[in-house]
């Protein structure tokens, strides 16, 4: 008998591999966010659908929010930020769809804390 991979898996690890290091991101931020998706097949089916298509499916959500809903909220976050004078240096679409991820990974342990950043608005708090 020969063994059996999912080679859709491989590619997606691969992905978030490239991205995360071109978003400047380490990669131990990047196994701990494809450790996340394998224990969460909705994350992870969103996270295919995004390599795929390069949007949003926004099929999971979590109270109510979708992977798009937290990305326009960093955005906000971003651009209030701009405003200030201040320009992080990791505020690139790349980071910015990644962290999304990170954050509905993080959402699905606390969603009541992160309602509560997504509805107070524009804050100084960005998402990690």
């Amino acid at each position: 008998m020969g063994i059996l991979y999912d080679a859709r898996k491989i590619k997606a690890l691969e992905y978030l591999n490239e991205l995360s290091e071109y978003a400047g991101l380490s990669s131990e931020w990047a196994d701990r966010l494809w450790t996340m998706m394998l224990t969460d097949n909705d994350l992870y089916d969103e996270f295919v659908y995004y390599l795929e298509h390069h949007t949003f499916r926004d099929e999971y959500k979590i109270s109510g929010y979708s992977l798009s809903d937290i990305y326009v909220w960093q955005m906000d976050k971003y651009n209030l930020i701009r405003e200030i004078g201040k320009n992080p240096e990791h505020c690139n679409k790349e980071t910015m769809v990644l962290n999304a991820f990170m954050t509905m990974a993080q959402m699905k342990s606390d969603p009541e804390e992160y309602v509560k950043r997504l509805e107070s608005g524009r804050g100084n708090d960005l998402i990690p």
